[in-house]
């Protein structure tokens, strides 16, 4: 990244992550329907303007908790479990009614850690967030509380928005906070301390003034948030820390500073998150199988193009679908590497025929492409 003043308005695809205590009155549990209807507000201008908006929330287990007569102390695993049952409807709901009022269509997430760690449900996962913002629709993710245990679980928001823009290639992660960015020294026990406005690689000195989790019902703190920024950063995306309390807090970050915008700290990578995405596809999975492509084939995946079933003469290995394959010419050469649509029984038996044959053939209508662009890189 090499813009100086980084905006809102530089997104393409954003994700926005509200935790708790923004979502939730600590008194009561009752969720903070002015401030979801001012969010609803900005997240409907943000989509006016072409971008893509995925929101990653907390809040079920803190206003299921209330339902069930749960409060005033800490809950068991199992507690919490029911309490975001109940309270996972109850937030559902609210983002619905809040984002109606723009006739935008409101689709709930539920991730595990196991989701985004195991490949085939990280495609499938990533496959369903991405159908469902090029159909219009808002995805809503929230930790799966209720069948998560302690071993697998995130135990925080801020890095399961991360791991999803990691997953879905966003370019830009907000982490709406009750502070307004990192700062030099925790500023509620150290009046001198300062904003840092930019963070460009995360040093041990970043990371030595992170605090602890603070707040009735949040669990993350500025040590989780550079661990998201780790995460974020090394995709490729861009991520903002900034404070959500107040009314409009995304629009807020529109501006810079200097022209009346949010006080904050951008965290800002070196990579565009296609590169980072493809590197990652390059040097770190084990291959499983090969796919062999005629000429013509080769020169559309030379020319920036996708591998299509048509162009394949050949397959071999024994693959599953999001598997690592490389792709090679008639002479067995390797000319690329990607992650494959199809496992491999259904790759031989549309190997060479017309992606709109694919339904016919197989019973069901797949990918038009045995290895899209976006999860293929040439070597």
């Amino acid at each position: 990244m090499t813009e100086a003043v980084p905006t809102l308005g530089l997104a393409r695809r954003l994700i926005v992550k509200i935790g708790s205590a923004l979502l939730v009155d600590d008194a009561t549990g009752a969720i903070r329907r002015d401030w979801l209807g001012a969010m609803a507000d900005d997240i409907a201008r943000c989509r006016a303007r072409g971008q893509d908006v995925v929101i990653v929330t907390s809040g079920a287990v803190a206003v299921g908790r209330e339902s069930l007569g749960l409060t005033g102390r800490v809950l068991r695993l199992e507690e919490k479990q029911a309490a975001a049952a109940t309270g996972q409807i109850r937030l559902a709901h609210a983002y619905q009614e809040a984002l109606a009022r723009y006739d935008i269509t409101v689709a709930q997430v539920l991730l595990t850690l196991d989701d985004t760690e195991a490949r085939r449900r990280h495609l499938n996962a990533r496959a369903t967030i991405d159908t469902l913002l090029r159909l219009g629709a808002v995805p809503v993710i929230n930790e799966n509380d209720t069948v998560g245990t302690s071993e697998i679980r995130f135990g925080d928001n801020d890095r399961l928005a991360a791991r999803v823009a990691q997953m879905i290639s966003a370019d830009t992660l907000v982490l709406l906070s009750d502070i307004d960015g990192l700062y030099t020294a925790d500023p509620r026990k150290d009046p001198s301390a300062t904003l840092i406005p930019e963070v460009r690689v995360l040093t041990s000195e970043i990371e030595a003034v992170a605090g602890e989790p603070v707040g009735a019902y949040g669990t993350g703190g500025m040590v989780t948030k550079i661990a998201a920024a780790r995460i974020a950063m090394a995709a490729g995306c861009r991520m903002v820390i900034a404070r959500g309390k107040n009314l409009h807090a995304l629009s807020a970050l529109d501006r810079p500073v200097t022209e009346g915008g949010a006080l904050c700290t951008w965290f800002l990578p070196s990579a565009e998150p296609l590169t980072a995405r493809k590197r990652w596809v390059a040097g770190h999975l084990n291959v499983a199988g090969s796919l062999v492509a005629d000429e013509g084939a080769l020169s559309a995946l030379g020319r920036g193009g996708s591998l299509l079933p048509a162009g394949v003469v050949a397959v071999e290995g024994h693959f599953q679908r999001g598997d690592l394959v490389l792709v090679r010419d008639r002479q067995g050469r390797e000319v690329a590497r990607g992650l494959v649509a199809y496992a491999v029984d259904d790759a031989r038996r549309i190997a060479g025929r017309r992606s709109r044959d694919i339904e016919t053939i197989l019973g069901y209508r797949g990918r038009d492409e045995l290895i899209h662009r976006d999860d293929l890189v040439l070597v």
